[in-house]
């Protein structure tokens, strides 16, 4: 008598897909997390390697500690020199520079460019130069005057 109303309770063939249905919101979670944090995680370190590596003197950096400078000299695969007012130099890891905010051209390129690449001073640059020599002028004569 209480043996078979337990057999009537243990369902049959439809074990198999309920436990498919119990996983697939896990495997879900899972797949969102990967396109939402994992690889935009991994394409921002990425970047950042790419731009601690291309790090080269004259380059004005910030540092993760929000320390301005400029790079005067790479010592090391992992270590660079800051220079952080005039005078003052600093030595800090590569990892450490968060942001690049201007690059130099490298010297390569500087020294193979020539005169014929360069295009000509048209009237838009010589008026800039002029305006800056008169606020110069200007400037000038605030001081002495």
């Amino acid at each position: 008598m209480f043996i078979s109303p337990a057999y009537a309770q243990a369902g049959g063939a439809g074990g198999g897909s309920d436990m498919l249905v119990s996983l697939l919101p896990i495997v879900l979670i899972f797949v969102v997390f990967y396109f939402l944090l994992i690889r935009p995680q991994q394409k921002k370190v990425k970047e950042h390697k790419a731009m601690v590596e291309a790090l080269r003197r004259g380059d004005r950096v910030v540092t993760s500690g929000g320390i301005l400078g400029s790079v005067t000299k790479v010592i090391s695969a992992g270590e660079i020199e800051v220079e952080i007012a005039q005078g003052t130099k600093i030595r800090v890891l590569r990892q450490s520079i968060s942001e690049v905010l201007s690059k130099t051209e490298p010297a390569s390129r500087v020294k193979s460019k020539s005169k014929k690449d360069e295009p000509e001073d048209g009237p838009e640059e010589q008026e800039t130069v002029a305006d800056e020599g008169v606020a110069d002028q200007d400037s000038n004569e605030k001081k002495n005057g």
